[in-house]
């Protein structure tokens, strides 16, 4: 099993944590989204995934892109832990907290909408902060709610074992954290994180762990 993968790509962070969690050894190649303009726009990359985002995994031949199919294979395949309740509506809280980041405050963010908004010319970097927190901001409010409110949230965002929501949570914390994000509005969230991160798994997917940190 390989995976193409970089420190600092978020949906990266989310397929180490899970293959973490489940105990699964593979192997690491590196493709930077910053060196050589984008090792990802390669040709050779664009052979390995035509999307030319990371990460992707191999699994014997079959290449899986999209962090949250990787990781649901991933469930499917390797059943224990599991990553999602057995009850479809705490499986459906789950994906909904997951999704939640994955598709709604992650993309707005990414490196590639900020390299598309500095080639539209708003390449002011006081601008572009504002742009990323306000994205940070609103999408967390709304979490922090979900979460704080409810009573299904345990130690971890779904009672008191990690799930796919916190696979997700996790990276975009770190995010936050990175790119000087308040977060002090959000204490839910960041006692979840702050939890998650003293587990091992969590740990040692963190990009500063990587062989590619710097």
């Amino acid at each position: 099993m390989k995976l193409y993968d970089y420190a600092y790509s978020s949906a990266a962070y989310r397929v180490r944590i899970a293959l973490n969690l489940k105990g699964i050894a593979y192997e690491r190649t590196t493709i930077s989204l910053i060196k050589d303009g984008g090792q990802q726009h390669s040709e050779a990359y664009k052979a390995v995934n035509p999307q030319e985002l990371i990460p992707a995994l191999d699994v014997d031949g079959h290449v899986l892109g999209q962090s949250l199919a990787i990781i649901e294979y991933l469930d499917e395949t390797y059943p224990a832990p599991p990553l999602l309740p057995s009850y479809p509506v705490e499986k459906a809280r789950v994906r909904n907290i997951a999704y939640a980041i994955a598709c709604d405050i992650h993309p707005v963010n990414n490196l590639r909408m900020r390299a598309h908004l500095k080639a539209l010319g708003h390449s002011d970097e006081e601008i572009m902060a504002k742009w990323y927190a306000h994205w940070i901001t609103v999408g967390f409010s709304a979490l922090e709610t979900m979460v704080s409110t409810s009573k299904e949230t345990g130690a971890f965002c779904h009672g008191d074992t990690p799930t796919l929501a916190d696979i997700c949570l996790v990276p975009q914390m770190a995010n936050a954290y990175r790119f000087k994000v308040p977060v002090d509005a959000f204490p839910t969230l960041v006692r979840i994180d702050k939890h998650c991160r003293a587990q091992p798994a969590f740990a040692a997917a963190a990009p500063e762990k990587q062989p590619d940190a710097v």
